[in-house]
């Protein structure tokens, strides 16, 4: 149970490379709660296909709590391109939500996450509900501040030879009533990601697009192109 919620919580969180695969249990008064704390650090650091670093590196933590009863909160935190947030140089997250398994190949996890940029431009608040069910996963992510804009995205895992894996992620943003803009923001992206853990480092390689072209427009951000993008990242959990 607390395997496949964690499993949940991971991907319906902001977390990008890092996971709570390596989670830690223990035995408290109030019942069983994982733990995890991920370091990352990537080539660069890509939303929705866009780089949120103007194609720098990134470093990257989270720190993970679930409760069995399927309760869980976290933060995460990355440097971001302080020319494009406002002046912030920093993006913390936080979330709290509940996640749960309905089988052993179902579960799910809604939350509530919050994007904080200081010294920058204004905090995002948005909603997210997921599922997983064998093998793909999917979701919707619906931010109302500053802002009001919608996220679907579906997405499909399987192991490969040499336990190696392989991610197909499709994702599509709806913005209702851009900030600075005249008309809807609605656009689509993808990625193609294998990984593999080596050395007790989970390494992942992934590439990712847009249909924007050369008219990168973002949601939060203002980036000069939405290019390709091949990102390598190693992920280390304690």
């Amino acid at each position: 149970m607390m395997k496949k919620l964690t499993a949940a919580i991971a991907t319906a969180s902001t977390l990008g490379f890092a996971n709570m695969a390596h989670a830690e249990t223990f035995e408290t008064a109030i019942g069983e709660i994982d733990a995890s704390m991920t370091a990352t650090l990537a080539s660069d650091y890509i939303w929705r296909g866009q780089s949120q670093t103007n194609g720098a590196g990134a470093v990257q933590a989270s720190l993970d709590f679930a409760h069995e009863s399927g309760v869980f909160l976290g933060a995460w935190g990355s440097n971001v391109a302080d020319e494009d947030f406002g002046g912030a140089s920093i993006e913390l997250d936080y979330y709290v939500g509940y996640g749960g398994a309905i089988t052993e190949d179902i579960s799910y996890a809604v939350s509530w996450n919050t994007y904080t940029f200081p010294q920058g431009i204004d905090a995002v608040d948005e909603w997210i509900a997921h599922v997983d069910a064998y093998g793909f996963s999917g979701g919707v992510k619906y931010a109302y501040e500053p802002q009001s804009a919608l996220y679907t995205y579906i997405g499909y895992g399987f192991e490969l030879p040499y336990d190696i894996g392989l991610g197909l992620h499709y994702g599509r943003t709806d913005t209702k009533d851009p900030i600075g803009a005249s008309s809807d923001e609605d656009y689509a992206d993808w990625a193609v990601t294998l990984g593999k853990t080596m050395l007790g480092i989970d390494w992942a390689l992934m590439y990712s697009d847009t249909n924007l072209g050369n008219e990168c427009t973002a949601i939060y951000v203002d980036s000069d192109s939405c290019d390709s993008n091949v990102t390598l990242s190693a992920s280390k959990s304690f």
